[in-house]
């Protein structure tokens, strides 16, 4: 887990707890006390996303002796904003919808491990890639809620999020397909404000496909970049996404 990664952490935990002692203040006071019962309600969300690869390199040695390992080693903040349409199913379930903006970016870092100690071009050593991303996602969502306690409700989610990439394609170490798919897990807690929903919610999210494009014709006379995408041989995408739903 990087720095920035749990200094966002304690972020969301001081702002809970703050909501928290906001709801619990105002434990003789049910607010919002039909809120759960409408059939279909709509809001919106907005939040921070960190996005990553999972690598899976190979070991490829080059013609010329070297040989290149790829990882993602820090994980920057990303934006998010999604409209969201809720559909009542029961007591305890829901379904949900959140069709959505993500903006981020990756940042590979290249080490070749059999370089010479006494090489000094720097771009035969160590080299880096950033993947800048625009992504449409249209999250699906089973939302699983416990009971009401006073203005609180935990729940837990499970779902399904597509996606594709809106950014440009260049011609560089490694070019991701466009669409992906995702298996996400998450947990919340909706707060009951006099006006509004709050529900602070964490998603842990895991790429089910492929992303790397081994066929690069744009690549074919250049072996210096093209040994990049020989030395892997799958590239998935993970994200951890904490949103703000407001309903």
């Amino acid at each position: 887990m990087t720095q920035i990664f749990r200094r966002y952490i304690c972020t969301l935990v001081l702002v809970l707890c703050a909501l928290v002692t906001m709801a619990q203040d105002n434990d003789m006071i049910l607010n919002r006390q039909y809120a759960d019962m409408k059939r279909i309600h709509f809001g919106f969300s907005v939040g921070v996303n960190f996005q990553d690869l999972k690598i899976t390199n190979n070991g490829y040695i080059t013609e010329d002796g070297e040989q290149w390992w790829a990882d993602v080693p820090n994980h920057s903040p990303g934006f998010c904003v999604n409209v969201l349409a809720d559909w009542r199913l029961g007591t305890h379930f829901n379904l949900r919808v959140s069709p959505g903006i993500y903006f981020g970016n990756k940042v590979v870092q290249f080490r070749n491990s059999l370089a010479d100690p006494e090489e000094t071009e720097d771009l035969h050593i160590r080299q880096s890639q950033n993947i800048k991303s625009t992504y449409l996602v249209v999250p699906l969502d089973l939302k699983i809620s416990s009971l009401r306690w006073h203005n609180l409700r935990p729940y837990g989610s499970v779902g399904v999020m597509p996606m594709w990439n809106l950014g440009k394609m260049h011609s560089e170490q490694y070019r991701l397909n466009r669409t992906d798919v995702m298996l996400t897990v998450g947990l919340g807690c909706d707060i009951y404000l006099p006006f509004f929903k709050l529900c602070p919610e964490v998603k842990f999210c895991f790429g089910l496909l492929n992303l790397l494009q081994k066929n690069r014709p744009d690549l074919q006379d250049n072996p210096e970049m093209m040994r990049f995408t020989q030395s892997v041989d799958r590239l998935a995408s993970n994200m951890v996404v904490l949103t703000f739903n407001f309903e």
